[in-house]
């Protein structure tokens, strides 16, 4: 089923831990990471941010999307935290995109409570990083058990267009993504 945009929002929990200039997986994210902002401000879609995020420069006060939340929150606590499930209280929030480090536990945990409490809930796998690496399929296939899916940056905004019907918008999007 399509995400409609409208009804979407996006977590990122600890981006960028665990990042060196060194590693090997940090030019890709980085690339994910800057068509995500664009996407985030052409959908208008909130972008709730949790932990570390320094790196990509989207620390402090700047305000990068429409809708941009920063919270200092313990990632295994997120849904006991009032200002984190306040700012998803929305009617209009249903799906969750979530992105970030450790797969295997702060996403992992993240997603599961997030489809217990009936978000539709995405894993945009191109900004996750995993501690370990083996283990990356093993979850994503435990997750999907449970109605979570692994999808990409580019695969959602495109998605996010074509549900919107307009020739316009869908044309805009393939364009930044070629």
């Amino acid at each position: 089923m399509f995400a409609d945009s409208r009804h979407s929002r996006v977590v990122l929990i600890n981006l960028t831990r665990g990042e060196t200039p060194a590693s090997a997986d940090l030019a890709a994210r980085h690339v994910s990471f800057s068509l995500l902002r664009t996407g985030l401000e052409m959908f208008a879609v909130a972008l709730t941010l949790i932990g570390e995020c320094q790196p990509f420069g989207i620390k402090g006060g700047q305000q990068l999307v429409n809708s941009m939340t920063q919270l200092d929150v313990d990632a295994f606590s997120i849904w006991q935290d009032r200002r984190f499930t306040d700012d998803l209280a929305s009617p209009e929030t249903g799906i969750i995109f979530f992105g970030g480090s450790w797969l295997e536990e702060e996403i992992f945990i993240a997603a599961l409570q997030a489809a217990e409490r009936g978000y539709d809930v995405r894993l945009l796998s191109d900004l996750i990083a995993a501690r370990i690496d083996a283990d990356r399929s093993l979850v994503f296939d435990r997750l999907a058990l449970h109605g979570i899916l692994a999808t990409t940056v580019r695969q959602t905004l495109l998605e996010w267009a074509v549900y919107l019907h307009d020739p316009v918008l869908t044309q805009t999007v393939q364009q930044l993504l070629s």
